[in-house]
Order: C-alpha cells, then sequence, then structure tokens
C-alpha cells in the first residue's frame, strides 16, 4: 500500500538549498571580481536574522561559539562536538553559506581529517584551519607560536583528503604575519596554496603594501581577518584578490550589551514598558522563531 503525504502550504525561512547549493554559492563569491563583508552569526535566530536581511554569507567564530556554548573566552576549551553541534543549528535555521573557524582543526593531522568530517555532515559551506599551535602549551611565556611548516602542509593535505564533497570550501589560514614577519608569511602562503586548497586566510595584516607582497605568492582567493579603519576599502580589497573581508563580531557583541543593559534596568527597579525600543517586535520575532512555517506545521498536523 502506497501512502502519499497531504499536499502543505507551508511558507518558510527554512533552509530550501542543499548544502551543496550553498557551498557552490560561496565558490560563486571566490571566484568572482567583487569583496564582501561576511555577517557574523552566532545561533539560528542570529542566522535568520541574517538571512532575512539578504546576507548569503556568514562566519561562525571558534571565539564567539566559546563564549555562547560555555560562557567562556577564547582559549580552546571548547570541543569539537559542541562547535559542530552549533554549526549544524545555525545550517539548519537558514540558507545561509557558512564559514567555520576550526581553528587548528582540533589536533594534528589526523584529528583534522575528523574535523572536516564531521563538519561537512553539518552542511557548512567552508571551513579554515589555522597554523597557530593551539591549545597554549604548559608554561609558554613567549609570542604564539606556530605550527612547524611541514607539519602544516601535511595537515591541510589531511584535511582535502578527508572531504567527500569537492564543493566543500578548505581554506588555509596563517597568522604568522603577526609572529614572524612579511618573508615567513609569504613563504607559508606559497607552501600553502600549493597543496590544493580553495584560499588562503591572512590575520594581522595592517599595511596596503603587505597584501601586495603576500599577493605576489598565490593566485588563490584570498580572505582576511579584521582589517584595520585604513584599509576598509572593499573594492581595492577586491582588485588584490580579497574575497571575504571579516568585519569582526558586532552582533554577538552587541548582543551581550543588551542583555546588561536590559538586567541592569530590571535590577535597579526600572520598569519593562521603559525597555520597548529595546524589544523585538512580534514581526521580528516571528522571523527569528519562523513562526510562520511552524504556524503551518500546527495547522496541517495538529487541528
Amino acid at each position: 500500500m502506497n501512502f502519499m503525504l497531504p499536499a502543505c502550504k507551508i511558507h518558510s525561512i527554512m533552509p530550501k538549498l542543499t548544502a551543496k547549493d550553498r557551498r557552490l554559492r560561496l565558490r560563486k563569491t571566490l571566484s568572482g571580481s567583487k569583496c564582501i563583508n561576511p555577517i557574523s552569526v552566532f545561533d539560528p535566530v542570529s542566522a535568520r536574522i541574517a538571512r532575512s536581511l539578504d546576507f548569503e554569507v556568514a562566519m561562525l567564530a571558534g571565539s564567539v561559539t566559546s563564549a555562547v556554548v560555555l560562557g567562556a573566552p577564547d582559549i580552546v576549551v571548547l570541543t569539537l562536538s559542541e562547535f559542530v553541534e552549533q554549526a549544524r543549528r545555525i545550517t539548519r535555521a537558514a540558507d545561509l553559506s557558512l564559514i567555520v573557524d576550526a581553528d587548528h582543526g582540533y589536533g594534528n593531522a589526523l584529528n583534522v581529517m575528523r574535523t572536516v568530517e564531521e563538519l561537512e555532515h553539518a552542511d557548512i559551506s567552508a571551513l579554515t584551519i589555522e597554523d597557530t599551535f593551539l591549545p597554549k602549551p604548559f608554561q609558554q611565556t613567549a609570542n604564539q607560536k606556530l605550527l612547524g611548516l611541514e607539519a602544516m602542509v601535511s595537515t591541510l593535505r589531511a584535511a582535502l583528503v578527508a572531504r567527500s564533497d569537492p564543493s566543500l570550501v578548505i581554506i588555509g589560514r596563517t597568522a604568522a604575519l603577526g609572529f614572524e614577519g612579511i618573508e615567513e608569511t609569504a613563504k607559508r602562503v606559497k607552501a600553502y596554496s600549493e597543496t590544493g586548497v580553495d584560499a588562503i586566510f591572512l590575520t594581522n595584516i595592517t599595511k596596503w603594501e603587505e597584501l601586495n607582497t603576500i599577493r605576489n605568492f598565490t593566485d588563490l582567493p584570498i580572505m582576511l581577518g579584521s582589517t584595520p579603519e585604513n584599509m576598509d576599502d572593499l573594492e581595492k580589497l577586491a582588485e588584490m584578490g580579497v574575497r571575504l573581508a571579516l568585519a569582526g563580531h558586532t552582533p554577538f557583541q552587541a548582543s551581550v550589551k543588551v542583555i546588561h543593559e536590559v538586567m541592569l534596568h530590571l535590577k535597579q527597579g526600572g520598569s519593562s514598558r521603559e525597555l520597548q525600543d529595546k524589544i523585538a517586535t512580534p514581526d521580528l520575532m516571528g522571523i527569528a522563531t519562523d513562526e510562520q512555517y511552524y504556524t503551518s506545521l500546527q495547522k496541517d498536523f495538529l487541528e
């Protein structure tokens, strides 16, 4: 006997694109001629709001995830499973091409392979793997150390082998400019590019001259961490091969500030009625919770 589900007229902001669709959309950005600022998201609510505002590419940072999930600073006490679950909650909630900051991949090259596999199953569109030596070792007093060049190359090669969907974007990230200077950075960028990764992520860039020098060592699309004010020119960044330029994690930081202000107001005897300018409207709450979708489900299956 064949069973047929009833035809449901459900209009939702829930994801309609496949994971591959979202990955290919991100690849189109990387292969294009423009530079964009991915929006920083941290949970399903922020993801749905971002998508309702027509953002297509978003970033989930390890530091923000640590704060949201654990209430902990960015010192790599977050586990892979916790990070993957938060990423999955976001990709399940909205049609965003989600880039995630996978830190050092949670261990050696074999651990990185597991990281790629788990995050790919969480339907992310891209992940970055960095060369900083994490977590901080016992009694380290000097500046942050970097993973050895050969070890990092091996790590990136392992990450590429681990993905099953070739449309998944793998980005090699280096912090060398902040610790070992431009020559070492250029050397690493060239070596990482030759592994076959899809893009290069640079942190600690502060001058146009640095970016110009590094650009001579790779033809891959470039992703930048938060850039200084003197480099906030998306057109010029695009001309120099930058396709993604992060603009900080303001949404989460702003939400923490508003929560503090509201709680302080109430603690000091203030009225909730005096907080209307800080409270989401019913329409905005409807977007955040995808109320229309769930209302339709209730009507079709519970009434």
